[in-house]
C-alpha cells in the first residue's frame, strides 16, 4: 500500500471509520499478486478437468485429475494457485486418488480481484455437493482457515493435512496492519465495517473464524506441517492446532523449507500421503485411516 494512502487512513480513522472500514476492507481482501503457472506445474494442471462456478457473480475455475467418488479436495493459501500442489496431486493420483481443486476469486484462473473466508466456504460448498462429499483435504495457509470454517459448517472429511497453517483472523488483522502500515484504528474501523456489512445480526463473530474454535465440532484426524523458517505464519499457529485437538492432531515441524517451498518438498508430500492412506473403497465405504508414519527420518526437522 502506498504510504499516502496509509497515513490518511491512520489519521482518519477515527474520525471517519465509515469509509476508512470500507478502504481497509478492500485492501484487506485483495491479494498481492496474481501468480502463474510455474513450469514444473504446466504439465499436471494440463491434464486436469477444468470447470466453472459462479460465486457473487464471480467465475470460479475448479479443476479435477480422476473420476473416483470420495475425491481429495485441495485448498490453496491466499496469493497463490491451485497448480502449486503439482506434486501432491500425482502421488495422490499414484495412489488412485481422485483429486479436486480450485482458483479462489482474485487467484489464478479464476475471476474477481478479491475474495473472503465467506466465498471460499460457499465454494467448498459447491464442490461437497457436486463430488458428493470428500474423503479427505489438503489445505495451505489462509486454505487452512477456510477449511476448518467449513468444517463447521456441513463439510465433512476423515482427514485433514494442514501446511503453514493460519488458525485465527487475529493473526490475519495483525499481519495486515503490519504489511499495509497502518494502526488499530484502522484495523478497528475494518472490523467494524465487517460486522455490520456480513453479520449485522451477529454480534462476537470474530471466534467462528478461528480454527481452534469449538474442535469437537471437527471430528477429523488431522496432520499439521509447519517450518520454523515460515516468513508468513509462525508455527505457533500450528501449535495452537494440534493443542486444541489434542489426540486427534499430529505436527510435524521443519526447518529450511519456508512458506511456500514446503509445497513441492518431496517429504512432506511423501508424509501426507501416507497420512491420507489408500482410496476409499469403490463402495463409497469410509477407508482406515493410516497411521503416520513414526519415523522421523521422513521429514527435516522435529516430529510433534
Amino acid at each position: 500500500m502506498a504510504s499516502l494512502l496509509s497515513t490518511t487512513l491512520n489519521l482518519t480513522a477515527r474520525l471517519a471509520p465509515g469509509p476508512v472500514g470500507r478502504v481497509a476492507f478492500a485492501l484487506f481482501v485483495r491479494p498481492l499478486g496474481r501468480p502463474k503457472v510455474r513450469p514444473g506445474e504446466a504439465e499436471v494442471m494440463a491434464r486436469a478437468v477444468t470447470g466453472r462456478l459462479v460465486v457473487d457473480g464471480i467465475p470460479v475455475t475448479t479443476y479435477r485429475w480422476g473420476d473416483g467418488g470420495r475425491p481429495v479436495l485441495i485448498v490453496h493459501g491466499w496469493s497463490s494457485r491451485a497448480s502449486r500442489f503439482a506434486g501432491f496431486v500425482e502421488a495422490l493420483r499414484a495412489q488412485g486418488r481422485t483429486v479436486v481443486s480450485f482458483d479462489a476469486p482474485g487467484h489464478g484462473e479464476s475471476g474477481g480481484r478479491a475474495t473472503t473466508i465467506l466465498r471460499q466456504r460457499e465454494i467448498i460448498r459447491r464442490l461437497h455437493a457436486l463430488h458428493g462429499g470428500f474423503s479427505d483435504v489438503v489445505a495451505h495457509s489462509f486454505g487452512v482457515l477456510s477449511t476448518f470454517f467449513s468444517l463447521r459448517d456441513g463439510l465433512r472429511a476423515e482427514r485433514i493435512v494442514g501446511i503453514g497453517a493460519i488458525a485465527d483472523f487475529d493473526y490475519l488483522a495483525e499481519r495486515f496492519r503490519g504489511l499495509a502500515g497502518v494502526n488499530r484504528a484502522v484495523e478497528d474501523a475494518m472490523r467494524g465495517h465487517v460486522q455490520r456489512r456480513l453479520f449485522p445480526d451477529e454480534p462476537g463473530v470474530w471466534p467462528r473464524f478461528d480454527v481452534c474454535h469449538h474442535p469437537e465440532e471437527v471430528p477429523s484426524e488431522i496432520l499439521l506441517v509447519h517450518d520454523a523458517d515460515d516468513d508468513t505464519s509462525p508455527p505457533s499457529q500450528s501449535r495452537a492446532i494440534a493443542a486444541a485437538y489434542g489426540e486427534r492432531a499430529r505436527l510435524i515441524e521443519t526447518r529450511g523449507l519456508g512458506h511456500r517451498r514446503i509445497l513441492a518438498a518431496p517429504e512432506i508430500i511423501e508424509a501426507a500421503v501416507a497420512f491420507l492412506g489408500p482410496a476409499p473403497a469403490a463402495t463409497g465405504a469410509p477407508s482406515a485411516t493410516a497411521a503416520p508414519s513414526s519415523d522421523p527420518a521422513v521429514v527435516s526437522g522435529a516430529a510433534r
